[in-house]
């Protein structure tokens, strides 16, 4: 757990290299094990055989979603997101306000940002938007023209 903890790390640090470093990377790792790993899909990307991308998702939430910084732009985190997006049929994460590439990112794919705060409910203070994303039904199609 602790190279997911170190992907998130340096993809947050990297693009926000002024945000609060609050917590040890140990405590950051400590995070993942009863937290992330017992109550959300983890899955991971590998480049050659090194952890590049993290996602942490379920219940309707993306908790995490990093891609190392060298590797961002090469698919990794569509490829992550499209996981949770065939799992879920509505998704919901938060991101920085400031965090403009994550936020794109986002967008890109179907996302909308639906509540912006000031920053009070989380730890860094830092301003965020939550953002949703939900599968369109299916549409149905009848057969007959004459609507029979």
């Amino acid at each position: 757990m602790y190279q997911a903890a170190m992907v998130r790390r340096i993809a947050l640090w990297r693009a926000l290299p002024d945000l609060p470093d609050l917590h040890s990377p140990q405590e950051d790792a400590a995070y993942w094990q009863p937290h992330l790993l017992a109550e959300y899909t983890v899955l991971g990307a590998l480049v050659d055989g090194e952890l590049a991308g993290i996602i942490a998702y379920g219940k309707g939430w993306i908790e995490q979603l990093y891609v190392l910084p060298d590797r961002q732009g090469s698919g990794i985190g569509t490829r992550l997101l499209s996981a949770a997006m065939t799992d879920m049929d509505d998704i919901r994460l938060w991101r920085f306000q400031r965090n403009h590439h994550a936020r794109a990112f986002y967008q890109s794919h179907g996302f909308s940002p639906i509540e912006e705060t000031d920053g009070s409910s989380n730890e860094e203070g830092e301003p965020d938007v939550l953002y949703h994303w939900c599968r369109l039904a299916e549409p149905m199609y009848n057969a007959d023209p004459a609507g029979r």
